[in-house]
């Protein structure tokens, strides 16, 4: 070989060697590029992320409302699949770009509405409703305990019932017993907490909560003080109405829809049954009205034994003392027995007289007719 051919080999020896050296190197930029990539994702799938719904897919891409209430066009990440429309999503926060689905029903915390610990309300500390207790049993407990005594009469039960009367005559009691009294999960909203701030969440709670009741029947949906949500629509409103309009028109949707409710049913209970839609009262919906009233005389001595049974007492005019309570609803008994027990306190006894319950009953009336007074003067004030 000529020194010619010598330096030919050696220049592509070293151009080879040079090439290397440079591949190596990128090689080298293009781990740590992929690197810090790698972490950068990571870190951008960190928390905290934003809670967002998805409203509409297009390929890789969907649609997507923010908490605000605003919609923006983003980006779906690969590692996401799966999605449709009303899922709940995990997003990055300065691109928005969709990084993880969510449980739905989370985001609400629809769990929180759930009843854990049964109220220790049992149908003997119920005075003066017989006749209530047996219908509220026969729509709500009966279906529960024994479906298939309603199948081979061939029937099928209310989907509900409304509770109704003034206030402190014992709805909430009643609802308190049946949960106890029955096996099934107990769910209690009040109507004011489904009235959400956003176009559009009151809806998606409500169906949230019916779906949980679904999913965990047999189950007892209670709506307390639903003439909050129900109450009658009107053509002229407010944003805010309109939006408790589309909450109230989820919720009948979900009562009378094309999906069996199954073994979920549901307790309404109002003050105010003057105001609320005729469409939540129709048969098919919540189809038995149970007035709740204030307790006739034998109704009050029932109530007024049920809350002085624990009470040391020495009572010697049973009649006399029921007899000034006529017209009293239950809670205002209960509060006439507590006022007797802080009388023989103020005096040192251990023991509740008669003199006691007639003192509490008239001071029950006096803050009563003070009351009356004072709404009546603000008339002109």
């Amino acid at each position: 070989m000529t020194t010619k051919d010598s330096e030919k080999v050696d220049n592509i020896i070293y151009s080879y060697a040079t090439d290397i050296s440079q591949l190596e190197e990128e090689n080298r930029i293009l781990k740590e590029t992929l690197e810090s990539m790698k972490s950068e994702l990571s870190r951008l799938k960190r928390t905290p992320l934003m809670v967002c719904e998805v409203k509409e897919l297009l390929g890789q891409q969907a649609i997507i409302r923010i908490p605000n209430g605003n919609s923006f066009f983003v980006e779906v990440s690969e590692e996401c699949d799966n999605l449709t429309v009303g899922d709940t999503v995990l997003t990055e926060q300065k691109n928005l770009t969709i990084l993880k689905k969510i449980n739905a029903t989370k985001n609400f915390d629809v769990d929180k509405f759930v009843i854990i610990d049964k109220p220790d309300i049992d149908w003997k500390d119920i005075g003066g409703l017989s006749d209530k207790v047996d219908q509220i049993k026969e729509v709500i407990e009966l279906p529960l305990k024994k479906p298939k005594l309603l199948e081979k009469v061939g029937i099928k039960p209310p989907k509900g019932i409304l509770l109704y009367g003034p206030p402190g005559t014992g709805k909430t009691l009643l609802a308190k017993a049946v949960a106890k009294s029955t096996n099934a999960t107990f769910i209690q909203i009040v109507g004011s907490e489904l009235v959400q701030k956003f176009i559009g969440e009151g809806a998606k709670l409500v169906k949230e909560i019916f779906q949980l009741a679904k999913e965990n029947a047999p189950s007892i949906i209670f709506i307390d003080e639903i003439d909050a949500l129900a109450a009658t629509r009107m053509d002229i409103g407010t944003s805010g109405e309109r939006e408790v309009q589309r909450t109230f028109m989820q919720l009948l949707a979900e009562i009378d829809g094309f999906k069996s409710l199954s073994n979920v049913k549901i307790i309404g209970c109002t003050n105010r049954k003057d105001i609320l839609d005729p469409a939540i009262t129709r048969p098919g919906r919540l189809d038995r009205l149970i007035h709740v009233p204030n307790p006739d005389l034998g109704g009050v001595r029932e109530i007024f034994k049920i809350h002085t049974k624990s009470m040391n007492t020495d009572i010697k005019n049973l009649d006399k003392i029921v007899k000034n309570m006529e017209g009293f609803s239950g809670a205002e008994i209960h509060a006439v027995c507590t006022e007797a027990g802080y009388c023989a306190i103020r005096d040192n006894r251990t023991k509740v007289s008669n003199k006691d319950f007639l003192d509490a009953i008239q001071k029950i009336k006096d803050m009563e007719a003070t009351e009356d007074s004072q709404d009546y003067l603000s008339i002109f004030g």
